[in-house]
């Protein structure tokens, strides 16, 4: 049987001197275990050297950090493997690519800019 899976985005603002931002415009995704998707987010920021952030919110939980993209390098939270979970950084994006999805990965994903 082929289970469906929920991801819905939203956008976290962690504001610096009010011109950092995020934007997620993408919504709802929809899509079966075992697909891959990716999650877009666009940011706006007066820093040279951003630090972009993935979160995971479960429903009636906290937000779970996922992983941060910069330009001197990458992290991912243990809980979520790069094989798995992947952002690339561009200029003015960061897109969170999730493989092989799972039932457990039906959640809200915020990106953040500091």
């Amino acid at each position: 049987m082929e289970h469906w899976l929920w991801i819905i985005l939203a956008a976290l603002f962690f504001e610096c001197k009010g011109e950092d931002k995020v934007i997620q415009e993408q919504g709802d995704v929809i899509a079966a275990e075992g697909d891959t998707v990716t999650l877009y987010c666009k940011y706006e920021t007066t820093s040279a050297f951003p630090y972009l952030f993935w979160y995971k919110q479960d429903v009636n939980d906290y937000p779970k950090y996922v992983l941060r993209r910069d330009a001197s390098g990458t992290e991912n939270a243990q809980e979520f493997p790069k094989n798995r979970f992947d952002a690339e950084l561009n200029k003015t994006s960061v897109s969170l690519k999730i493989q092989k999805l799972q039932l457990s990965d039906s959640a809200v994903y915020y990106c953040a800019v500091r």
